[in-house]
């Protein structure tokens, strides 16, 4: 490893992609264990975003976390292939795209994929998920009260056609794996008996006050590798996503006093505890500061084991990203969504 901060803020930093923790996937392929999050379009522009990828690459990252609702993906199309023209091999990176809740019918699938390769520049996705289960659309900038008219349930028959055309993308080679995002227990237990194909990843909400650790070991336990998003506890998320009873694990005493005995900044904390919990967590940050430091802290001192059971004992079950716009009918709470008794919520 290279680095050298400067005290006007700029970086000139590098890390050895070879010193970054790896996740091997039920098919053999191994997937860096931290990644570059995209979703930031809603307070930093697509070409910020664009540079902060350039940057990323720069210093070590392999691994970057993108989705068409993004809107930047044609920009973030251009930064890669920078980074491949400045000889990073495209087998070296990790790339990953979503397909968007107006995007479930087969033929739509098939065309989003399409437009993201296109816009990103590529030939294949290493992933592609399914975004949300729900085909539930709703305008940028709404608030939590929206509800498309055609909003609808979970509903498993439909969910599988979706899935199908995720499945005809790997026979086609468009992507090498495919895989679901935003799953209960519930619902993956009827994918994965249906499934072709089966899922590699889960991208959840975890951070050290929402940990899911049922959910977690379930999605272990079935071969599939769970990457956290919001693994910072997601300060800069859509104001409608804000509630009163949101705490932040980077301002938690015990994340605050491991911080301080490491050296290190708190979000840097909630990142080491997240690679060695086993999760891959996907911050998002457009300052190559933190960007680096984020890096540099799955490579440098790991946690001690009491450090990380005081950490595992932090969980609040404090669900940050509750997803208000993705119910279905006027008088839901948004439990709904999340299936807490068990069962997929019926219409």
């Amino acid at each position: 490893m290279q680095a050298n901060i400067t005290g006007e803020g700029t970086v000139s930093s590098r890390i050895d992609p070879a010193l970054i923790p790896q996740r091997t996937l039920y098919t053999g392929a191994r997937m860096p264990a931290i990644g570059l999050g995209t979703f930031g379009s809603d307070h930093v522009t697509a070409d910020q975003i664009a540079e902060a990828v350039k940057a990323a690459a720069r210093f070590g990252y392999r691994h970057f976390d993108c989705a068409s609702v993004y809107g930047n993906e044609a920009e973030i199309g251009g930064a890669l292939s920078e980074v491949i023209a400045s000889g990073v091999k495209r087998e070296e990176l990790w790339v990953t795209s979503k397909v968007w809740n107006d995007k479930h019918a087969f033929e739509d699938v098939t065309a989003s994929c399409e437009k993201s390769l296109a816009d990103l520049r590529l030939s294949y996705l290493n992933l592609y998920l399914v975004h949300w289960p729900f085909p539930n659309f709703h305008p940028p900038g709404c608030d939590v009260t929206a509800r498309g008219k055609d909003s609808k349930p979970y509903i498993h028959a439909d969910y599988m056609k979706t899935w199908a055309a995720m499945e005809e993308l790997v026979k086609r080679g468009l992507v090498r794996h495919i895989g679901t995002s935003n799953m209960t227990i519930p619902k993956l237990k009827l994918v994965l008996e249906d499934a072709k194909i089966r899922p590699a990843v889960n991208e959840m909400e975890l951070h050290p006050h929402f940990q899911q650790p049922e959910l977690f070991a379930f999605v272990r336990a079935n071969g599939m590798e769970p990457v956290g998003y919001s693994p910072l506890g997601s300060p800069h998320r859509p104001e409608r996503d804000h509630t009163p009873e949101d705490t932040s694990p980077t301002e938690d005493p015990v994340i605050l006093r491991i911080a301080e005995r490491h050296g290190i900044h708190p979000a840097v904390v909630c990142i080491k505890w997240a690679v060695q919990r086993g999760q891959t967590p996907i911050p998002f940050s457009a300052n190559p500061r933190n960007i680096f430091s984020n890096l540099l802290g799955v490579t440098g001192d790991p946690l001690t084991d009491k450090e990380m059971r005081e950490i595992g004992a932090l969980d609040r079950n404090c669900r940050l990203i509750k997803g208000q716009v993705f119910l279905w009918k006027e008088g839901q709470e948004w439990e709904d969504l999340w299936d807490l008794n068990g069962e997929i919520t019926p219409a």
